[in-house]
């Protein structure tokens, strides 16, 4: 076969309408989560808010950690538009709705109002997830999972873009209710994607009975693995990425008391971060290839790990855009080296069976340390100080790293 067939080839798979579906549900499955992530942090540190209630706003992306127990009632039940397409569409109108209301808001004033909208904003982005996750499982056929995955993830980091970046230059610039509705907008796209797409064709019969739906899914992979090695799967998810996820959690107020502009943190930080992430999320998944999940899993491990004290590198040096720029570039590119490798372990460990729900099972377990433990980020910065922050970051990490022993030892055979 010659190169230009090879590449006739390429393009056609790149190119296939369900790739392109991928695409669009990834784009809109990250819009949310990042304004979240990005975009509210930004705009409590310039109202006002300390350092400490910021850092408990995390708690609002619960949602995403138990997303797993109403994830049955997706699969059980279903709308004129179909079980995917009808419960899809609700929740995309409900974010342009709800997202577009919040910056009408005043976090000095009201922000106990301000917390609810962002509680009810993650509860229907995680609620799309699962739908989105399920929809993605039923469209693509077998061998369609690798590339289709792979364009769902880069999509999910290119919108942080939206809110991590646009819309921060654009809060130099426009008044913050302004702000959140031309980035509601973007939800646009996904809901006339919603509109023109196809209900996926069932290759399995829905659960006959909500109980069905609820309990079969967590008997299946507790009595697969046995309850011993099932606990320290959970416990390796839980652990693998905390320590990345804690040292990014407070990632915009940390580059603000550094002395950065918020146009600096749009053009720099977060371009300087999305690009090497997408680049580590592709050649991780090349790497994985001839690697194996269990040695990328140590490989990119402690790559992530490492990757971590350049934040520390940063707060030691200050307020210098070419460091800022090395230092999430660095971080990012591990990042998306080591996400790469937990969501191939993620899938393995699934039974395609019951993927929605113990997909959505995972991911849950797998966006604590987002939620729970970085509440408690605001608090140990005001103990310990930026620079050490980080070292304790780079030490919670090491658990994980060691569970690899029993849960991917690095001479067993396995598969990617």
């Amino acid at each position: 076969m010659t190169n230009i067939q090879t590449n006739e080839i390429l393009w056609k798979e790149l190119l296939n309408k369900k790739i392109i579906i991928c695409f669009f549900t990834g784009f809109t499955s990250g819009l949310p989560l990042f304004i979240l992530i990005s975009l509210l942090p930004a705009w409590l540190s310039e109202s006002g808010l300390e350092l400490k209630s910021i850092g408990l706003f995390a708690l609002i992306q619960f949602p995403f950690t138990w997303k797993f127990i109403w994830a049955p009632l997706f699969d059980r039940f279903s709308f004129s538009m179909g079980r995917r397409r009808g419960w899809l569409i609700i929740f995309q109108v409900l974010l342009l709705i709800s997202i577009s209301v919040a910056g009408f808001l005043s976090p000095t004033s009201q922000i106990t109002i301000v917390a609810l909208i962002s509680i009810i904003i993650a509860f229907f982005s995680a609620s799309q997830d699962i739908v989105i996750d399920a929809y993605r499982r039923e469209l693509l056929l077998d061998h369609e999972l690798g590339l289709g995955n792979a364009i769902h993830v880069n999509a999910y980091k290119i919108a942080s873009l939206i809110p991590g970046s646009l819309s921060l230059i654009l809060a130099d610039i426009f008044a913050w209710d302004l702000v959140f509705l031309i980035t509601a907008l973007f939800m646009l796209p996904g809901i006339a994607l919603t509109l023109l797409i196809k209900e996926p064709q069932l290759k399995t019969l829905p659960p006959r009975t909500l109980k069905e739906a609820v309990v079969e899914p967590f008997k299946e992979f507790k009595n697969r693995k046995g309850l011993k090695e099932a606990l320290l799967i959970l416990l390796f998810i839980f652990l693998y990425k905390i320590g990345d996820s804690m040292a990014t959690a407070l990632a915009t107020p940390f580059y603000l008391e550094l002395g950065f502009s918020m146009t600096e943190i749009g053009l720099i930080a977060k371009n300087a971060g999305l690009w090497p992430g997408i680049a580590g999320g592709l050649l991780g998944g090349v790497w994985m290839i001839k690697l194996g999940i269990n040695r990328a899993l140590w490989i990119f491990g402690i790559m992530q790990m490492f990757a971590t004290l350049s934040f520390a590198w940063l707060a030691s040096v200050g307020d210098n855009n070419l460091i800022l720029a090395i230092t999430v570039g660095l971080e990012f590119f591990a990042a998306g080296l080591g996400t790469t490798a937990f969501i191939a372990y993620i899938a393995k460990t699934t039974n395609p069976k019951y993927t929605a729900t113990q997909f959505a099972l995972f991911t849950s377990l797998a966006s604590v340390p987002r939620t729970l433990t970085n509440a408690s980020t605001g608090y140990l910065v005001e103990f310990f100080g930026w620079y050490d922050f980080f070292i304790v970051c780079f030490l919670l990490a090491i658990p994980g790293m060691l569970l690899l022993f029993k849960i991917a030892p690095w001479n067993q055979s396995n598969t990617s």
